[in-house]
């Protein structure tokens, strides 16, 4: 599966972004395979992070959503406000709530489905990139152009 895959919070292996097929698969740790479609057809998942709600959350790149499917394949799906803000690198903040990456910006959405988007001032706000929430709570990516590693405290 590409895209990088997570383990859920339930008996299965791994939860992935299958960016070609448009969905979303999980394997269990039988091996079996089972694939998920996201209802926006050119959607593009990207990215996926287990959320605090028990569900899994992804980023829709070419939909310009964030997606969140729930253990037993439901999906939902929430449009971003910045129609180009192709979303993705994903990370659990320590505030329960999943941040993602879009064009320069971090967005955050709450799982009740409220997003809040944060403008960066780095002049390479096009190469964000890899998300990750630290041991001190806070969220940090990395700016490829930029050669630097950003820290952003809930």
């Amino acid at each position: 599966m590409p895209g990088p895959p997570r383990s859920g919070r339930e008996s299965c292996l791994a939860w992935g972004c299958c960016e070609r097929s448009d969905s979303i698969g999980r394997i269990t740790t039988a091996g079996a395979i089972t694939e998920y479609a996201v209802p926006t057809a050119n959607s593009v998942p990207s990215s996926i992070a287990a959320g605090s709600d028990g569900a899994l959350w992804f980023t829709e790149n070419g939909g310009q959503k964030i997606g969140r499917i729930t253990t037993a394949g439901a999906i939902s799906e929430y449009p971003l406000p910045n129609a180009n803000a192709n979303p993705d690198g994903m990370a659990e903040g320590p505030d329960g709530a999943v941040w993602f990456i879009e064009q320069a910006q971090v967005g955050r959405i709450t799982t009740s489905g409220t997003i809040v988007s944060y403008p960066l001032a780095s002049a390479a706000t096009d190469s964000i990139n890899g998300m990750v929430t630290g041991p001190d709570g806070a969220v940090w990516f990395t700016e490829r152009v930029g050669n630097a590693i950003v820290r952003v405290a809930p």
